[in-house]
């Protein structure tokens, strides 16, 4: 007992370091596709998933969820992202003696653009594309019968154009069920690590940052501003404090109730509550984002599907974003819309 309560403890101490300094410094972090929400259970319910959930799907918003995997479990998840991006995750989590392990991997993915520049004042016939990846391992445990952490490292790749830059980051998180209608309150670090940058060789010469000031012809080759010194750039690191409570339960149907606050370095703070009904094998959610510029409400859908050889969890999920939707006639959900699959053998 006296080590749960100091693992709470120092768990509730994360906020107050995360929050040291802290402002709405919109547009000072990298790596956006970290922010992009997966389980379209999850985006249904207003993204306020840190207490609710369970399962694969926690490698990405509360690792010390995966430690409720029973059996292996393989989850799956498409995001039709505005302009034309698309966001896939992957998770497969299996139980083992000494608790439960998570492998996973996401990819972040675009059209080819034309590349335009200044001297030809429009296209000049070339194209770029860009993209993210992140590979991930994860492992959970039950301290108690009630009480979860978990821990994810995970490996960062961003590409643009013919320019990348690499690093990792991990992820820290806790569960706890009081006992008392299934009230459990969990906690989330996602993303923290080293400030990351562009490494840019212009001239070919093996050489970066031979010109860090613009100024100087380091080289003596007769040009300056060859190889510039790129500025770092944070993670878009995040905490996460929620609950999670049943309302109604028999055994027809049930109503399950959640609240989060969000707390990311580079915008202000969020409050995400979110709604869960079931009716047999039939799912109905809604949840809001309050204090965010877009994404507010969320509407999703889900279907339990017991087959001979795995349950099947189809769920689906719908973001209006507003003014930043691309407005067509004729146009219907043109947001975000996820389609998550997970199979439970």
């Amino acid at each position: 007992m006296k080590r749960i309560i100091f693992v709470i403890l120092a768990l509730l101490l994360i906020p107050t370091l995360v929050q040291a300094d802290i402002f709405a410094k919109v547009g000072t972090t990298g790596l956006q596709f970290l922010k992009i929400g997966v389980d379209a259970r999850a985006i249904g319910m207003g993204e306020a998933y840190t207490a609710y959930t369970k399962g694969a799907s926690s490698t990405y918003w509360n690792v010390a969820g995966l430690a409720f995997t029973n059996g292996s479990e393989l989850f799956v998840t498409h995001t039709r992202y505005v302009a034309d991006i698309n966001y896939d995750y992957l998770t497969f989590a299996f139980p083992t003696s000494l608790g439960v392990f998570g492998i996973s991997g996401s990819i972040l993915y675009m059209d080819w653009m034309d590349v335009t520049t200044a001297d030809e004042f429009g296209p000049n016939g070339e194209q770029f594309t860009c993209s993210d990846m992140m590979a991930g391992l994860s492992y959970a445990a039950m301290l108690t019968d009630k009480f979860s952490i978990g821990l994810s490292f995970k490996y960062l790749r961003e590409n643009l154009d013919e320019y990348d830059v690499n690093g990792w980051s991990v992820d820290l998180g806790s569960l706890y069920n009081t006992g008392w209608k299934n009230f459990t309150i969990g906690m989330s670090l996602r993303n923290f690590g080293p400030e990351m940058k562009y490494t840019l060789d212009n001239d070919k010469d093996g050489l970066i940052d031979e010109d860090p000031y613009d100024l100087l012809d380091n080289d003596a080759d007769g040009l300056v501003d060859e190889d510039r010194e790129e500025l770092s750039f944070a993670l878009p690191m995040n905490f996460s404090l929620g609950v999670a409570m049943t309302v109604l339960e028999s055994k027809m149907q049930s109503i399950n109730a959640v609240f989060q606050v969000d707390n990311c370095v580079d915008r202000l703070e969020t409050y995400n509550v979110g709604l869960e009904y079931r009716i047999g094998t039939f799912f109905l959610r809604g949840g809001y984002q309050f204090n965010l510029d877009a994404q507010t409400a969320s509407f999703g859908l889900g279907w339990k599907l017991p087959t001979s050889f795995a349950v099947m969890d189809i769920d689906a999920a719908y973001t209006p974003f507003g003014n930043l939707e691309e407005k067509m006639d004729g146009s219907f959900l043109t947001g975000p819309i996820r389609l998550s699959l997970k199979m439970k053998f």
